[in-house]
């Protein structure tokens, strides 16, 4: 599985805008229902759900947030670089600037693990999040994560 086997071009956005961190997943939220029909609030619970688990930023001014959800078909990734770095509770307490939010279905055990895993890889390489982060549109970004 390649990280473009799951987030398509129009699932990427390089000027994002949010406050926080619940603003951050209200607006992942919405914009991912648009794209899976799942219900915005549907998705939105599942993913403050898992917060509640433990952060999903795992440090270096990045974060995955994800969920499994029973109404999928399969799944998506989204990405984010926000304008401004915003407060995660990430474990090494940096502001988030960098996101990969991902939704599964409930029923992809084994697919969700791998897909975590090598977006997790991803987003712990410090040269690509510095590409990524100097990325100037959607296609520049969806190019480096195609690479």
């Amino acid at each position: 599985m390649k990280i473009t086997d799951i987030i398509p071009v129009n699932c990427v956005y390089s000027n994002f805008k949010a406050n926080n961190k619940r603003q951050l997943l209200q607006e992942l939220a919405q914009k991912s229902s648009e794209i899976t029909g799942v219900n915005e609030r549907i998705i939105f619970d599942a993913l403050l759900e898992r917060e509640n688990l433990g952060t999903t930023g795992f440090g270096g001014g990045t974060a995955l947030p994800h969920a499994r959800l029973k109404d999928l078909d399969k799944i998506y990734g989204f990405f984010v670089k926000l304008n401004t770095p915003i407060s995660y509770e990430a474990i090494d307490n940096k502001a988030v600037d960098i996101v990969f939010m991902l939704l599964s279905p409930d029923s992809s055990g084994a697919d969700h693990l791998t897909a975590l895993a090598q977006i997790s890889r991803l987003l712990k390489d410090e040269n690509i999040c510095e590409k990524l982060r100097n990325s100037s549109n959607n296609e520049e970004i969806y190019a480096l994560l195609n690479n």
